[in-house]
C-alpha cells in the first residue's frame, strides 16, 4: 500500500488547472476553494467534474444549491489562488464578483479569470475522502487575451511560460 506523502508527490508531478470552485449556500454565504482536481467529462452534453473533500464548506454549499462555478484563474492572479487555498471566512472580502440573478452557480471572479464555467449539478459520487461532483455547464466564457494558470510540483505556471 502506498503512503499518503508518496501519493501526494505523484499527483503533484502532473499539472492541473489552477481553479477556484465557488458555490453559494442556502444561507446566502459564498464559499470557495482552490483546486486542481477539475476536468472536462463530455462535450455533448458539456460536463465537468470537480473532486471536493467531504469536510469542505464549498461542498456543503454545492449540495445545498445544486450548482457551482469553476473559475479558471488567470496568469498574474496567483494571489487569488493562494487566497482561496486556505480555510478562512473572509475569502471574498474586497473582491469584485458576479452572482447571477437566477442563483445558478457560485460567484464568478471576472477580474481574475481566464475562463469560467457555471454548472448545475448532474451527479455526485462518494469515493474515498472526496465527493466527485459532475456538473452540466449552463453558461460560461473564455477570455482570449488571458492565459489560465496551471499548477504542478507546488508551483504556478502557464502554457505560455512552460518549458518543454
Amino acid at each position: 500500500m502506498i503512503d499518503q506523502d508518496t501519493f501526494k508527490n505523484i499527483m503533484a508531478a502532473a499539472p492541473g488547472p489552477a481553479t477556484v470552485v465557488t458555490a453559494t449556500g442556502a444561507d446566502g454565504r459564498h464559499q470557495g476553494l482552490t483546486m486542481s482536481a477539475v476536468c472536462s467529462v463530455s462535450l455533448d452534453p458539456p460536463l465537468v467534474l470537480a473532486c471536493l473533500d467531504h469536510g469542505s464548506n464549498t461542498l456543503a454549499a454545492v449540495r445545498e444549491s445544486g450548482s457551482f462555478t469553476v473559475n479558471y484563474i488567470a496568469r498574474g492572479h496567483e494571489d487569488i489562488a493562494m487566497r482561496f487555498a486556505v480555510k478562512s471566512g473572509s475569502k471574498f472580502n474586497g473582491l469584485a464578483f458576479e452572482v447571477f440573478d437566477d442563483n445558478s452557480g457560485g460567484p464568478v471572479l471576472h477580474d481574475h479569470v481566464a475562463a469560467y464555467a457555471v454548472c448545475r449539478v448532474e451527479q455526485m459520487h462518494t469515493s474515498g475522502d472526496h465527493t466527485i461532483v459532475i456538473g452540466h455547464v449552463v453558461r460560461g466564457a473564455a477570455h482570449r487575451d488571458s492565459h489560465a494558470l496551471a499548477y504542478a510540483r507546488r508551483e504556478f505556471f502557464t502554457a505560455a511560460t512552460a518549458q518543454v
